[in-house]
């Protein structure tokens, strides 16, 4: 992943309101071929163009760009419909060091997927920084048993919560740092529903939900039965929210190319 900081944030945010008017082209005929076979049906806003104030990162796991857009068609319609990236590259493998690199803008020289103990990370990262300025940040990690859990359990893969790593904000990690819960019922149904998605939010599908362990048609369908969640919020239907969905890494396929896809 590239590293994701609160001026990457808000760059991604101006990036999130150009691409909402068209997509980038594709480097390949088979994304191509991918997009176009991708069915178009999106919910977007009345208020589309207003500068998005808020942004809700979603991670998926180990797929490069080209085998994402062929094989999860409802993420390709987004990608068709709004905006997604050609040449965008994590940074490593394994996939701890890239969720290290979202959140605190560097690997730390971690080079293996060791739980928080062994790999505790200093300084701030982009939810201390968002809350150090009084605005709010969570993480909504879905299996995760309660709040901040540092080690794995069932479905939930603690290598895939940056938070969990800083120990300079256990304390607010324990605030923050939630299980998502369903489309249904918990956390992030509670705050879409609300209008009260953060300013920086993360969203991590479980080890099957995302990819890790499941086929990438799990994850399609994990996210079409979110997306049109979030997107009949407040925070999406008043312009105040930009989605990234990206992957922490590729399959060792294409030199770590990713897909990236911007909805503003």
């Amino acid at each position: 992943m590239a590293r994701l900081t609160l001026g990457a944030a808000a760059a991604l945010l101006a990036l999130g309101a150009a691409c909402s008017s068209s997509s980038a082209p594709s480097p390949t005929a088979k994304a191509d071929a991918a997009l176009a076979a991708a069915p178009a049906a999106v919910t977007v806003p009345a208020s589309a163009g207003r500068a998005p104030t808020k942004l809700l990162v979603i991670v998926e796991e180990n797929e490069a760009e080209v085998p994402a857009l062929a094989h999860m068609p409802y993420l390709a319609s987004q990608a068709r419909r709004f905006g997604y990236t050609t040449h965008y590259h994590a940074i490593t493998h394994p996939s701890l060091p890239n969720y290290l690199a979202i959140a605190g803008g560097s690997t730390f020289g971690v080079t293996d997927d060791g739980y928080p103990s062994s790999h505790p990370a200093s300084g701030r990262s982009i939810f201390d920084q968002a809350l150090a300025v009084k605005r709010r940040a969570r993480t909504y990690a879905e299996s995760m048993p309660g709040p901040c859990t540092l080690v794995s359990a069932g479905r939930y893969a603690v290598k895939h919560n940056p938070w969990a790593y800083f120990t300079g904000s256990r304390a607010a990690c324990r605030q923050g740092d939630v299980p998502a819960g369903t489309t249904a019922s918990g956390a992030l149904r509670t705050d879409v529903r609300a209008g009260r998605l953060p300013a920086i939010g993360l969203v991590i599908p479980d080890i099957c939900d995302d990819g890790h362990d499941c086929a990438l048609s799990t994850s399609d369908a994990w996210l079409r039965g979110w997306l049109p969640v979030i997107m009949a919020g407040p925070d999406w239907t008043s312009g105040k929210l930009a989605i990234v969905i990206t992957f922490d890494e590729d399959d060792h396929s294409d030199n770590n190319r990713v897909l990236t896809v911007v909805l503003s």
